[in-house]
């Protein structure tokens, strides 16, 4: 009996201290719950959707789970609409969106300028570059118009390579071309000049050239250099509005439909970087012109929301990391180098003949000459 009284007596207690420590946990979880729903509550309150467009060499970037969830920890749920860059420059329905991201300075200027921005945000750059193959790369290494230094293959007689295209020739015309012997005139694949900054980037660096080694900066000069370049642009044929069309035929289709094609350099890392090794062809080669002209991607603001966006591209560490993975270039070189070894990826830390395009207003006249010649 003493017993049973000693065991009711501590097991009274124990079961009380249990019931209330019970209560106790079931009032912290649901207190807890409740804070965490209150935050994810406030999360999506201060979430606000940040709408703009962009060339379609970034979509890649910016559609990417890692960005965007980046983005949505700030605050930020980012929807990016392709567009060429000259057509985002000159569309009339940009009050509908929160940015404007065009590849290229000359487009962001024109942008800073039409919609009255006082500050744009420079976020990335890459320089312009040919995407080839082998069996080219020989043909052209054995006529003096490339060769490597290092692992990087650079275009070290572009005014030879010019001169070729201007004169028609083709590439069975070349002398000892046993490699690539096609009846294919010689020239680069290019987007649309009237529509996309890569062809535009590809017009600065061949009126440099035609410029006696010049950026083009008045009329005299501009009437000068458009006899070399526009043939250039019209023996072409059919060209994509975009510069995301061009890399895909070189990757797809082969040398036989492309030779040389014009790619931002972050193209072809970027390729690099998600295709494994085994299903690459491994013909292709990424030529580095001299000079070369660099495209700086340049967000330009059309209200609050895409100021907002535009601080945390062009500063947020984090997001500066993305964008090397993505094949970009950001303001440490160090970082582009870590980045890329670790992949296996080779690529030349700095470039240093890098030529600036001609001022808006000159580059304008030039495309809107060439397309009056594509109208006819």
């Amino acid at each position: 009996m003493f017993a049973a009284d000693s065991v009711r007596k501590f097991v009274g207690p124990l079961l009380t201290l249990l019931l209330v420590a019970g209560v106790g946990t079931g009032i912290w979880y649901s207190s807890t719950d409740k804070l965490e729903a209150d935050k994810v509550a406030e999360r999506a309150a201060a979430m606000v959707t940040v709408k703009g467009l962009t060339g379609s060499e970034k979509l890649p970037f910016l559609q990417a789970p890692r960005v965007l969830a980046y983005l949505e920890k700030q605050g930020i749920r980012l929807e990016a609409m392709k567009a060429g860059s000259r057509e985002i420059a000159l569309r009339p329905d940009l009050k509908q969106f929160d940015y404007a991201y065009p590849a290229g300075v000359p487009a962001a200027t024109k942008l800073q300028k039409e919609q009255n921005i006082r500050q744009t945000y420079p976020t990335f750059f890459t320089p312009m570059a040919l995407a080839s193959w082998k069996p080219v790369v020989a043909v052209l290494q054995a006529n003096g118009i490339v060769e490597q230094r290092g692992k990087a293959w650079y275009i070290v007689d572009m005014m030879k390579l010019m001169r070729w295209m201007e004169e028609g020739k083709r590439w069975r015309d070349i002398p000892g071309n046993s490699q690539y012997p096609v009846g294919k005139s010689i020239l680069v694949s290019t987007t649309d000049v009237r529509t996309s900054n890569s062809a535009a980037m590809y017009l600065s660096l061949l009126s440099y050239l035609a410029n006696e080694r010049n950026v083009v900066q008045d009329e005299a000069q501009l009437h000068q250099v458009l006899p070399l370049v526009t043939p250039l642009f019209l023996k072409q044929g059919y060209q994509e509005s975009s510069s995301a069309g061009p890399f895909e035929d070189y990757v797809s289709m082969g040398m036989g439909k492309a030779p040389l094609v014009l790619v931002y350099e972050s193209q072809f890392i970027e390729y690099l970087a998600k295709t494994p090794k085994a299903a690459r062809n491994p013909d292709m080669v990424l030529l580095y012109p001299e000079p070369t002209v660099y495209t700086k991607h340049v967000l330009t603001p059309l209200n609050d929301k895409g100021r907002r966006l535009g601080e945390l591209l062009a500063n947020d560490a984090t997001l500066q990391r993305l964008a090397v993975e993505y094949g970009y270039r950001v303001n440490n070189p160090n970082l582009f180098r870590e980045v890329n070894q670790a992949r296996g990826i080779e690529a030349p830390d700095n470039l240093l003949d890098v030529i600036d395009p001609p001022a808006y207003e000159i580059l304008e006249k030039m495309i809107t000459a060439i397309e009056q010649q594509m109208a006819k």
